[in-house]
């Protein structure tokens, strides 16, 4: 996966449209479920929880099949690409131990996954307007960059493949 420049305003207008047309999406399919679970199934005297809860999960359930098959669509671009980006930091994250370790010891895989880790998480941090923890991610490519330099080599996040992350548990 590649780094690629997106619009900050144009994602978080897209990802707000999203969230507010699941949201919507979301409730009305859950009452609609349950009512019918209740009008079909409801006894005079038993609690309906188990109905109203039923229909919430067939509405997320109905709801993440919309998303799905339509995450392809165009208006999505920016915002599935996000998304798989961030699944690809958690699988980074998980192994980022061995991967520090690796990269102090010099070797070029590791360096170029930290490379792509943090650019990839400053530019996260940036579309999402989390600044509480960016001077940290600024300061670890800081240090990245100086262990690259120190090792004069050169290496960029565009040599990131995620079969580097294989040879890491």
């Amino acid at each position: 996966m590649q780094l690629i420049n997106i619009d900050k305003t144009l994602y978080r207008k897209r990802l707000n449209i999203v969230i507010a047309s699941f949201i919507v999406t979301l409730t009305i399919l859950a009452l609609a479920f349950a009512q019918l679970f209740i009008l079909n199934f409801a006894q005079e005297g038993v609690s309906n929880f188990k109905y109203n809860l039923l229909g919430v999960f067939l509405a997320l359930l109905a709801c993440a099949a919309i998303l799905h098959s339509i995450k392809e669509h165009e208006f999505f671009k920016e915002i599935y690409y996000v998304w798989r980006l961030k699944q690809l930091q958690n699988k980074i994250f998980r192994k980022l131990v061995n991967i520090q370790r690796s990269a102090k010891e010099g070797k070029e895989s590791a360096l170029i996954i930290l490379l792509f880790y943090y650019q990839s998480l400053k530019l996260v941090y940036l579309l999402d307007d989390n600044t509480l923890t960016i001077a940290k991610v600024e300061k670890d490519l800081n240090e990245v960059n100086k262990t690259i330099n120190s090792k004069n080599i050169v290496l960029s996040v565009e040599q990131f493949d995620k079969s580097l992350l294989a040879s890491y548990a």
